[in-house]
């Protein structure tokens, strides 16, 4: 079963001794049409509207704040409110956000590289350093690792369920997850 979350932030638990943990809000979701265990959920998510939004809410009868689609495995069996009791009932969760974006970065930043000298008489600095032979191959290898996009990748955790909120539909799950607080991502229930 998947639900789509919001990461609210990271905290530590009160016992002793006390564990990271990361609090996620399950988002309210309707489930328009169910197709052999997959479905078309609705969900809350800012102002976006468009002819193709509108067109959805008319066929499967929505509120206007419903506004984004997507397809998920899901308990339920027909449409409706999102089954959430496979949650209550979970030990291990495999969420799936995007990490931090970090832009164009250069390649000490993006892969850990030392640099060279920073003394007087120095121009190695920051940069690279050599990337390739010269005669034979004659050219840089794929895969070489260089400056470039660092980050806005998509990436899966699995984290033990510590508690669930039902009336509040808060998740907490030990340890960290990627992306930014206020981000959207996925939740599967995995154990």
């Amino acid at each position: 079963m998947e639900y789509i979350v919001e990461k609210i932030g990271m905290s530590r638990t009160i016992t002793v001794p006390s564990k990271p943990v990361t609090l996620l809000r399950v988002l309210d979701a309707k489930v328009c049409e169910v197709n052999e265990g997959t479905a078309i959920v609705a969900y809350k998510r800012g102002k976006k509207m468009n002819k193709a939004i509108e067109g959805q809410q008319k066929k499967y009868s929505l509120s206007s704040e419903f506004n984004r689609f997507v397809t998920l495995d899901v308990a339920n069996s027909e449409a409706g409110n999102l089954d959430l009791t496979p949650l209550a009932e979970a030990k291990v969760v495999k969420a799936t956000f995007n990490t931090k974006g970090r832009g164009f970065t250069g390649a000490m930043k993006r892969w850990n590289f030392s640099g060279g000298p920073a003394e007087h008489g120095h121009r190695f600095g920051r940069l690279t350093g050599s990337i390739g032979s010269n005669e034979y191959p004659g050219r840089v290898m794929k895969g070489k690792k260089m400056p470039g996009q660092y980050g806005n990748t998509q990436n899966s955790v699995k984290n033990e369920i510590i508690s669930y909120d039902a009336e509040n539909n808060i998740l907490v799950v030990a340890g960290s997850v990627s992306g930014a607080n206020g981000a959207l991502g996925r939740v599967k229930v995995a154990k």
